[in-house]
């Protein structure tokens, strides 16, 4: 396929890498080592020992690109279940302490279900409600804060519109003013902004592979040195904070994955920007009406989030993906649910609006052609829903 401006793109364009990525080359090399594997991590004999080995080798891969020690990093198997584990880990070890917990309203699913599950049990969540860019303020976080505050969760980054939270001021502040732990979903954020743990200053930060051109199946909760959690599944394995055998050849291919998304940040991020505010500016200009949700330019380089008045979602992700564009409406999770998107309703949109929206999140194949190409087929596909909407739309009398 030309990489040309001017040129159709030939194949599908896959548009939807903030809900999985395909798994790079970093990643099969890492998980081909091994093949025919045999031993389990935790027995002594030489087949469990090479088996400890390679996921000691994980471990400290994974450590090294969010400036961590080894033991820091507690493998799961998904991004959810870190965010699990953080929230509902963190209330049970510290619950003598308080029972009152803050979370930001944008929060992915995982964490504001694990907060829901809290409530039942008995403990306080106060929501930190966003502006409408997405942005947790600070302050907004200081005002809630209480002496049986324990626990603070907000995401690095988005995962629907792409707002990049300031987290390191966030956990700065909460720090210097009470006894909480500062929790980040930084599930989008390795390839595109830096995952170092002590920079920004969290206590724990939840990962996961799928997001980060890894395979699909396991993720990581960095645990800061000395933080107690209790466990949601017993077991020996992970310090005994994740019951369990270790898949070696997931947590090989995540760690690869990591380091190989760290060492292309460089260069990768800045020319997702630039093909990101192409879309935005093309976008912009096909369709007048369309708003861009999230922040303007604190935003995940590869993330344009658009909402479009008197247009259906769901209508218009089936158009686009006959056309050969395949994106989403927003988070991956919601993809089977008719509700309306909690993170722009908690952003001020009203129901209708909130249903006519589309996310389109670029990945390292994404070139300036199907850019250009997606945001024509976007316009024309508004076009014909509304030329429909038109037809159909009650007569006035």
């Amino acid at each position: 396929m030309s990489n040309t401006a001017n040129s159709e793109p030939k194949k599908r364009i896959y548009l939807d890498h903030a809900a999985s990525t395909p798994v790079g080359a970093a990643a099969r090399a890492a998980m081909a080592r091994a093949a025919g594997l045999r031993g389990n991590p935790s027995s002594i004999h030489a087949e469990g020992r090479e088996a400890q080995a390679l996921l000691a080798e994980s471990r400290a891969r994974a450590a090294a690109v969010v400036g961590a020690a080894p033991g820091e990093i507690v493998f799961t198997g998904s991004g959810s279940e870190a965010d699990a584990l953080a929230l509902h880990g963190a209330a049970y070890a510290r619950r003598a302490l308080g029972r009152h917990l803050v979370v930001s309203s944008i929060e992915h699913k995982a964490v504001l279900k694990a907060a829901e599950a809290l409530a039942r049990e008995g403990f306080e969540v106060s929501y930190a409600v966003p502006g409408q860019d997405g942005t947790v303020l600070p302050q907004t976080i200081g005002k809630l804060l209480r002496n049986d505050t324990t626990l603070v969760s907000v995401m690095y980054a988005n995962n629907e519109v792409g707002t990049v939270e300031p987290v390191k001021e966030i956990a700065a502040l909460v720090h210097a003013r009470s006894r909480a732990l500062v929790h980040t979903d930084a599930c989008q954020a390795p390839g595109q902004l830096s995952v170092n743990a002590d920079e920004l200053g969290v206590d724990l930060m939840s990962l996961n592979s799928s997001k980060v051109y890894g395979p699909k199946g396991a993720g990581a909760l960095y645990v800061r040195r000395g933080v107690m959690l209790e466990p949601l599944v017993g077991g020996e394995q992970e310090r005994g904070l994740r019951g369990g055998t270790e898949s070696v050849e997931l947590t090989l291919g995540f760690a690869a994955a990591l380091e190989e998304a760290e060492t292309l940040r460089a260069q990768e991020a800045p020319r997702l920007s630039a093909l990101r505010d192409l879309l935005i500016a093309e976008i912009e200009k096909r369709i007048p009406d369309a708003q861009l949700n999230g922040h303007r330019t604190r935003r995940l380089p590869n993330n344009v989030h658009v909402s479009i008045p008197a247009i259906e979602g769901e209508a218009m992700l089936l158009m686009l993906d006959a056309a050969g564009v395949a994106c989403a409406t927003g988070s991956a999770c919601n993809s089977f649910d008719l509700a309306p998107s909690h993170v722009l309703l908690a952003l001020g949109a009203e129901a209708a609006l909130a249903h006519g929206s589309v996310r389109l999140t670029l990945g390292r194949e994404t070139t300036q052609a199907e850019v250009r190409f997606a945001a024509r087929e976007l316009a024309r596909v508004v076009g014909v829903l509304k030329s429909i909407s038109a037809l159909t739309a009650p007569a006035l009398v």
